[in-house]
């Protein structure tokens, strides 16, 4: 299916050194995996000539030197990158298995996120943990995956409060979404569990756990378990 893509791009300036692509929808995983197909396309084609490339859950951002490129001719390759994508022929991203140890003193807010959804915290584990997650964006802090769509009835919205520090590993949701905080950061998501895993580690050859497009399953594990593997 080529073309269809070129049809619903959208193109506008973002300041004088970047081009913002924009497609319809903000959480829908078909879209998102045409940003990421595009924004790979682009890499290969123009990858030497920018100075980055931003993808968003339905956006892009092209960054430039505005006084080598003109946004003109990149919009004009843009398009034509776009028009030649085969949208049927899109890879999955590939699938990460995160052990939690939910509830207790690492999950907080399950029972808040339990009272939500008008279940006990052992269903709500269980809505949790049956879902397949799309990455759709990593940003905030890095590392920090944004993942969706979780199960309406446990999208317990963001705390009126929130934490001025949320520990390393912790598992939470906010509305539609869900994800691991990658470092001890502030935040306002409800925390349900925690994994020994890192999302984010400098150290390691591939410093990222998370990618956009990957599938995250969630693995319920206890603390004996936890602390075995941290």
């Amino acid at each position: 299916m080529r073309g269809v893509l070129d049809d619903i791009v959208r193109i506008v300036p973002a300041g004088d050194s970047a081009l913002l692509v924009e497609l319809p929808s903000l959480l829908d995983p078909v879209i998102n995996a045409r940003v990421i197909a595009l924004a790979e396309a682009i890499g290969r084609r123009c990858g030497r000539t920018l100075l980055d490339v931003v993808a968003g859950y339905c956006t892009l951002t092209l960054y430039f030197d505005a006084l080598l490129i003109e946004p003109v001719w990149l919009e004009a390759e843009v398009r034509s990158i776009a028009a030649g994508i085969d949208l049927d022929d899109s890879s999955e991203g590939a699938l990460v298995s995160v052990p939690v140890c939910y509830g207790g003193e690492f999950g907080p807010d399950l029972a808040d996120v339990a009272a939500y959804g008008g279940c006990s915290e052992e269903e709500a584990v269980r809505l949790h943990a049956a879902e397949t997650y799309r990455v759709f964006v990593v940003g905030f802090v890095p590392g920090f995956a944004y993942m969706a769509k979780v199960d309406e009835r446990i999208a317990a919205p963001r705390r009126a409060t929130p934490r001025t520090a949320v520990p390393v590993g912790s598992v939470a949701v906010a509305g539609g979404q869900t994800g691991v905080y990658p470092a001890v950061t502030p935040g306002g998501w409800n925390i349900i569990g925690r994994t020994p895993l890192r999302p984010y580690d400098p150290a390691r050859h591939e410093p990222f756990l998370f990618k956009a497009g990957d599938r995250v399953r969630f693995l319920p594990i206890d603390r004996a378990e936890f602390d075995r593997a941290r």
